[in-house]
C-alpha cells in the first residue's frame, strides 16, 4: 500500500490568499521557524558584539583615518568622546536586537516584521556599497551579516512563522 503524496502548492498564490489571516488558535505551538529566527537574530547580536569589540580595539586606527574636527576640543578627547558614541549607538542597537529576538520567540508579530524590515535594509546596504563603492564583500566586510540577514528573512517569513505570530488575531 502507497502513501499518497501531498499537494504541491502552486508556484503562484493570489494576494488575497496569502493575506488571509490564519484564524484565531492561541493555542498554537511555537513552530522551528520561529525558533530558528530568533536564535538567528540573537547570532546577529554575538555578530554586533564581535564587531564592537574589534572596533573598540582598533578604534585609534579608525580615528586616525577619519577627518573630523571639533572646535575647542583636543584630538585625543575627540578621539575618546567617538568611541564612547560609536559605542553608545550599536550598545543600543544590540540592546534593541535582544528584545526583539525575545519579542518573536514570545510570538508577537510586530517585531518579527521590523526585523525582516531590518534585515531588507541591511542587504540592501551591503548591496549599495558593493554596486556604489566596490567594496568587497568578505569575511571582513558584510558576508556574515548579510548571511545571517537571509537565513533571518527565510525563518521569519515562513508561513510557520506568521501564523504563529498572527495566532491571537480575532476578525
Amino acid at each position: 500500500m502507497t502513501t499518497p503524496t501531498p499537494a504541491k502548492r502552486p508556484a503562484y498564490e493570489p494576494a488575497k490568499k496569502l493575506l488571509r489571516p490564519p484564524g484565531y488558535r492561541p493555542d498554537m505551538k511555537r513552530p522551528p521557524t520561529t525558533v530558528a529566527g530568533a536564535v538567528l537574530v540573537l547570532l546577529r547580536v554575538v555578530v554586533g558584539l564581535l564587531l564592537l569589540a574589534e572596533l573598540a580595539l582598533n578604534w585609534n586606527v579608525v580615528a586616525a583615518e577619519s577627518t573630523i574636527a571639533l572646535e575647542g576640543v583636543a584630538a585625543s578627547e575627540a578621539v575618546g568622546i567617538g568611541l564612547w558614541i560609536v559605542v553608545a549607538i550599536i550598545g543600543i542597537v544590540i540592546l534593541v536586537e535582544v528584545v526583539l529576538a525575545v519579542l518573536i520567540l514570545l510570538g508577537h508579530n510586530w517585531p518579527r516584521v521590523v526585523v525582516m524590515v531590518f534585515a531588507v535594509l541591511s542587504i540592501s546596504a551591503a548591496f549599495g556599497a558593493w554596486w556604489l563603492e566596490n567594496l568587497e564583500i568578505t569575511l571582513k566586510t558584510s558576508l556574515l551579516t548579510t548571511a545571517l540577514d537571509t537565513l533571518i528573512l527565510l525563518a521569519l517569513s515562513s508561513r510557520s512563522a506568521a501564523a504563529y505570530a498572527r495566532r491571537n488575531e480575532q476578525r
